[in-house]
């Protein structure tokens, strides 16, 4: 098999697994990341006396609906990106327009990954929240670390593929 090919295609199988365990991790301990979110949209740990805490969020029903959204951006992360690592290990041997092709699900995944940690996380949590202002409830991060993964090997993915490439 190509060694460029079969990079592309790991790299992305890894991507889901991450996004897979993430998503496992927050349905089985629920508890554990729940907090997270209800502290960041509580806004409990900004600095005192921010003219921004009308922005805070205090309904239960919120926070979980929110915790909701996170879990299933991540798990359709998980799928589009499994579906996409599939999507290139079928196509490794096949021409460069058809494995080019086969690309468009793992950067659907990509897509949705970064939704889910630069919208969510660094828009929304840091940005309007102020999750920055919090030692305790800060997930910028990480949440930087996941875009900057997800988005260099989308930059890898998306390099075009050749013929010559599947002689490799």
């Amino acid at each position: 098999m190509p060694m460029t090919r079969f990079a592309k295609t790991a790299m992305v199988a890894c991507l889901a697994l991450f996004a897979a365990l993430v998503t496992c991790n927050n349905l089985l301990d629920y508890g554990a990341n729940f907090a997270f979110v209800q502290h960041v949209l509580r806004m409990d740990t900004v600095f005192p006396g921010s003219p921004l805490r009308w922005r805070a969020i205090d309904l239960p029903l919120l926070w979980h609906l929110a915790y909701a959204l996170i879990i299933l951006g991540e798990g359709v992360t998980a799928v589009l990106l499994a579906r996409g690592a599939w999507a290139l290990w079928r196509a490794r041997r096949r021409s460069a327009r058809v494995f080019n092709q086969a690309k468009q699900w793992a950067l659907a995944g990509v897509l949705a990954g970064f939704c889910v940690w630069f919208l969510g996380f660094m828009v929304v949590g840091a940005e309007w929240f102020l999750m920055w202002q919090s030692s305790q409830w800060n997930g910028q991060e990480s949440a930087f670390r996941f875009c900057i993964t997800l988005l260099a090997v989308a930059i890898f993915v998306n390099q075009p593929d050749t013929d010559d490439s599947a002689q490799e």
